[in-house]
């Protein structure tokens, strides 16, 4: 079974690059405060890279 983790928004995509807006549409997350769970691949992991000054991320149970 894959690993699963918990991906929230903390800061605003208001005034970032439209490359950093449109991963954090990818990712399902519409704006702060927002969660989403998600399957911990490759892909999604190179996301969180390129957001990782907006967001947190922390194992789902």
């Amino acid at each position: 079974m894959a690993t699963k983790i918990k991906i929230t928004q903390v800061k605003s995509g208001v005034g970032r690059p439209d490359t950093q807006r449109k991963t954090l549409e990818g990712l399902g997350l519409r704006g702060p405060h927002t969660t989403k769970t998600l399957e911990d691949t490759l892909s999604i992991r190179g996301m969180i890279r390129k957001v990782s000054h907006l967001i947190t991320i922390e194992p789902a149970e």
